[in-house]
């Protein structure tokens, strides 16, 4: 294929791509309920009291990527060095991907085309690592606060609760033991004959030490306390009946649910609703407040920063090293 050719369908696919996303996003929001009720609730709150409050959630929104771009530059650098700029646009880039893929699966392509093509692959695997960091806080405070939730609504025999957090225990212990020695991913591949080929591509993962994973698992704690603070913030402002710790109890289950279910994030929305109302049930029974709320947070972090990220698919190239323009 000649270098013309290449980048007629360059820009073919980098306009199907945002067309594409931009036509889930319309579909979705012409048709959310959620939002317009939290639009009703807002109706008798001060105008400056919701500017102050959203401003804010909004800003919490840009740190929480912003603490992404940054954890995704300390993955790739054993890869390939990035600007910070190039690692804010690969990130928002994967996000516009990652609203209209399963599992955010798209997230991932996003981002590595913004690395040289010989080094796409093994930006795959970096970004694993970081993946399942989050997903290891995610599992453990969700574990911790589902048998909190458990032993506070949940009547059921104390020896079987016992035998719930000794459960509880073992299952958060085996994600932070797997985590932080996660270079046995590596030598469980190297030992199987068909992957031994591929070692190229996941050999990075022998190269993180504990240090290096407890770095990067900071920045997880980081983007996990953000997040939760802007569900916190919504929630206290719009449902102050609800007792603080019962939020972040709430919340954390929200979290450890939703990372469970296979999803599209376009429709997460819906997983996210039905959980929220379930939890939430047991606290308050404002339960258009609570659904509204998650619709509202989800607007935020997903449709966004996937409206932001349209600009930087543009940049993209699909053959070669990415653009510098």
């Amino acid at each position: 294929m000649t270098s013309h050719y290449k980048k007629i369908l360059s820009y073919l696919l980098k306009a199907a791509i945002v067309t594409f996303a931009f036509w889930f996003i319309y579909q979705k929001l012409s048709a959310n309920q959620n939002l317009k009720e939290f639009e009703k609730l807002l109706i008798k709150v001060p105008r400056q009291e919701i500017i102050i409050v959203l401003t804010t959630v909004c800003l919490l929104m840009l740190i929480n990527w912003g603490l992404e771009a940054l954890k995704w530059k300390r993955l790739i650098a054993r890869v390939e060095q990035i600007s910070l700029w190039r690692a804010v646009e690969s990130v928002f880039c994967g996000l516009t991907w990652a609203v209209f893929t399963p599992n955010r699966l798209g997230e991932y392509g996003g981002r590595v085309f913004f690395l040289s093509p010989k080094r796409r692959i093994i930006g795959v695997v970096a970004m694993a690592v970081g993946n399942i960091g989050q997903m290891v806080l995610t599992n453990v405070f969700g574990a911790l606060a589902l048998s909190i939730f458990i032993y506070r609504f949940a009547n059921i025999d104390y020896r079987l609760f016992y035998a719930l957090v000794a459960l509880t225990v073992m299952f958060c212990a085996f994600f932070v033991v797997f985590y932080f020695n996660i270079r046995w991913l590596n030598g469980i591949l190297l030992s199987m004959r068909f992957t031994r080929k591929y070692k190229k591509f996941y050999n990075i993962l022998a190269r993180y030490s504990k240090t290096e994973l407890l770095k990067i698992l900071l920045f997880c704690l980081a983007r996990y306390l953000v997040f939760s603070t802007q569900y916190f913030i919504l929630f206290f402002w719009l449902i102050p009946e609800i007792h603080p710790l019962d939020i972040l109890m709430m919340v954390s289950i929200l979290f450890f649910v939703q990372s469970t279910l296979p999803s599209l994030d376009l429709f997460d929305i819906g997983v996210r609703s039905v959980t929220a109302s379930y939890f939430f049930g047991y606290v308050t029974t404002q339960d258009v407040a609570v659904i509204a709320c998650t619709a509202s947070i989800w607007l935020i972090n997903i449709i966004i920063p996937a409206i932001l990220g349209s600009y930087f698919v543009f940049k993209l190239n699909f053959f070669g090293n990415t653009q510098h323009n």
